[in-house]
């Protein structure tokens, strides 16, 4: 959350809203933790199933108003985000509006923020995480106002019964592709990434259907087809064998369950997409090969070096025999029982 003064007596404000296990909300409309503003309590609402729509339904609210002055107002500019975390800077869908907050208006926003069958794929749900952001521009009002307002409106926040579902922890694990390059228009299709683009038209001049079955769809829809496509081919064109470790398994397999929501014909493209995804058990095989070749490699170095110790202890031990038959030779035989005596007859 980032608060900073602007010009023309206003304050800016940026707030991210993490929601986990979007996809076991139960609730129809939720709330995210308050944030403050000029002293003043706001909080974005959420209609993850819609708000009597088809569609995301997403809303800055100006929190409980009963405890203010009857001609209480805030002029305000600001943005809804909803945050595409596969590409954030190029997919990120962003609308702007003002409004005046009062009594009668204490929220406002976007019913139709974005379709329902658009928000599974695209980068938008993450495992199974959504990042809603807002940014909010209020105009000041007079300072014993928002003193005399505050401390009222911050109790009123923490007692609120409304169902909240939030969390201040960022995404456990996000995939952040690495920028390929400019984009470009791909046949009046909508902006593609150009390294994308000789794959596209390989693949379409193969399967004519890919473009014919997304002629219907919106224009934002279509682009965000052809650019997972995109990002599948070039997986699958520029890694090796070697590279499906468990980091670029789990890469491809979120690649393609996105691409799976685009509504293409991929039954040419599963069998691919199914063999590089086994790569990951072959490579596991060939470390577990590669280790038990190193264990053999080294039993076998010692195994050497036992047999060399061997044939050592062999000579040695012919040598041992060798000297024992000269010592006995060489000995003469006493009787050990005679007794040593001191002379006589």
């Amino acid at each position: 959350m980032e608060k900073q003064p602007t010009k023309d007596n206003k304050t800016f404000e940026k707030f991210r809203w993490t929601i986990q296990n979007f996809s076991k909300l139960d609730s129809k409309k939720l709330y995210s933790e308050t944030f403050f503003l000029c002293g003043h309590p706001w909080r974005i609402i959420l209609f993850p199933k819609g708000n009597n729509a088809n569609s995301l339904s997403i809303y800055l609210d100006a929190g409980d108003l009963a405890n203010l002055p009857k001609n209480w107002s805030r002029v305000t500019d600001f943005k809804l985000a909803l945050i595409n975390q596969l590409l954030p800077k190029t997919r990120t869908i962003r609308k702007e509006t003002d409004h005046e907050f009062n009594a009668r208006e204490p929220d406002w926003g976007y019913k139709e923020f974005i379709p329902l069958d658009e928000l599974r794929g695209f980068g938008f749900i993450v495992n199974d995480t959504c990042i809603i952001e807002a940014e909010i521009c209020v105009i000041k009002s007079e300072p014993e106002v928002d003193q005399a307002v505050s401390k009222a409106l911050v109790s009123a926040a923490a007692v609120s019964s409304e169902p909240i579902e939030l969390t201040d922890n960022p995404l456990s694990k996000e995939i952040s592709p690495p920028s390929i390059g400019e984009l470009v228009d791909f046949k009046g299709l909508g902006k593609i990434e150009k390294a994308f683009v000789p794959l596209l038209e390989e693949v379409f001049s193969w399967h004519p259907s890919l473009i014919d079955c997304q002629i219907k769809r919106t224009h934002r829809f279509k682009e965000w087809a052809f650019t997972s496509l995109g990002r599948v081919l070039h997986f699958l064109k520029t890694k090796k064998v070697k590279d499906m470790n468990e980091s670029a398994f789990s890469d491809l397999k979120i690649l393609w369950e996105e691409l799976e929501t685009c509504k293409f014909n991929l039954s040419w493209l599963e069998p691919h997409i199914q063999s590089a995804l086994g790569m990951k058990s072959y490579i596991d095989r060939v470390e577990q090969v590669k280790r038990m070749k190193e264990n053999v490699v080294a039993l076998d170095r010692e195994t050497e070096k036992l047999k060399e110790k061997l044939v050592a202890a062999v000579i040695d031990l012919e040598i041992a025999r060798k000297d024992l038959v000269k010592a006995e030779e060489s000995l003469e035989e006493r009787d050990l029982d005679a007794e040593l005596g001191y002379g006589g007859e």
